[in-house]
């Protein structure tokens, strides 16, 4: 079977539309972000909390390492039900829900409410927008009818704009142009049409393989958890991801034993032109530690020259090789059974 017929036969959904319509999705994002009517600050924001869930906080993520250098204020995404001690009128809050139904980010939602904390909703309705809106809350409307894990472009960049128009950030809007042209480009190469595929050859290396996702924890933290999220939830297998230096004083030592096993584990790096030169040293002499045991490392290097743009390039990448890997693993990459039943069990425990 050609790929083409795959994609017939396993793409029932359409995922493929959801990718190749990401620079688009951007676009419209920032859109929306500028045209969101923001009311002056109640008091100086001291810190922000990007509060949510799988693919509506890995937005959050992404924006925590993006301004790692760049915010003057501490940033913490809460992937819970509860918000931290410290958060009250001087924290900027971010409830972040594509469905505006997630049970945590609500739960954390209320909690900014009582704390008084500045909110802006980011949701394509559901719960939150309503009660947010009822508050007088910015609400960042972003359209319906996306797998959250899709709506990434509208999950990401509206808190860029908002902290930018607050006067958080400095202007990034160089770096935003660039990564949105980086995206266009990366696109076209990645389309099943496109010769000398990148994102088809890696899906191929991974096939029968755990991905096990290694990059330096400033900046690219986040892209590693995406590439993670994505493997589990579009090429439907495990997937492990971790940084350096911190994997150095400790998983490091789990090679070794349990061969087998090891066997069907597949080391991707995600380099970065300008990771931490320690750090670039260290990918170096782990890799050579893992090629003595037999583990052949696959190096991916980030392009672009904002940090911004770096990151989009990997994370682009990453979420055509895991469509790619699950047409090879004959799976539609867009339903999420498990996490509907399981939203079906949580929700018949509170009946």
């Amino acid at each position: 079977m050609s790929l083409k017929e795959s994609i017939a036969a396993y793409d029932r959904s359409d995922m493929l539309s959801k990718l190749t319509g990401f620079a688009e999705q951007i676009r419209d994002a920032l859109r929306r972000a500028q045209e969101t009517e923001l009311p002056p600050p109640k008091a100086d924001v001291r810190h922000v909390v990007v509060a949510g869930m799988g693919g509506s906080a890995i937005g959050g993520d992404i924006v925590r390492c993006y301004t790692y250098n760049l915010l003057p204020v501490p940033l913490q995404v809460v992937r819970y039900y509860d918000l931290p001690a410290y958060v009250g009128p001087h924290t900027l809050v971010f409830a972040s829900s594509y469905s505006g139904e997630t049970e945590e980010t609500l739960s954390a939602y209320n909690q900014a409410v009582e704390k008084g904390a500045q909110v802006v909703a980011v949701t394509s309705g559901g719960t939150l927008g309503r009660d947010a809106a009822s508050r007088g809350f910015p609400v960042i409307s972003v359209p319906p009818g996306y797998p959250p894990r899709t709506a990434l472009g509208y999950l990401t960049f509206p808190m860029l704009v908002t902290l930018q128009r607050l006067d958080l950030l400095p202007d990034i809007s160089n770096d935003v142009e660039e990564a949105l042209g980086l995206v266009e480009g990366l696109i076209e190469r990645y389309r099943p049409n496109a010769t000398d595929n990148e994102a088809i050859r890696l899906a191929e290396q991974l096939l029968g393989k755990l991905p096990l996702i290694y990059a330096s924890v400033v900046p690219m933290e986040a892209v590693a958890m995406r590439w993670k999220g994505q493997f589990s939830e579009n090429s439907k297998m495990l997937a492990w991801a971790n940084t350096f230096p911190e994997l150095n004083h400790n998983e490091i030592v789990g090679w070794g034993q349990n061969r087998d096993l090891q066997s069907r584990i597949q080391v991707i790096n995600l380099r970065d032109k300008f990771d931490h030169k320690r750090v670039q040293l260290r990918m170096n002499i782990t890799s050579e530690i893992l090629a003595s045991q037999g583990q052949r490392v696959l190096d991916v290097e980030s392009t672009g020259t904002s940090l911004l743009a770096r990151m989009f390039s990997l994370i682009v990448l990453g979420d055509f090789v895991s469509y790619y890997l699950a047409i090879l693993n004959k799976v539609d990459p867009t339903p999420i059974e498990n996490i509907d039943l399981l939203k079906r069990r949580m929700k018949e425990s509170a009946a």
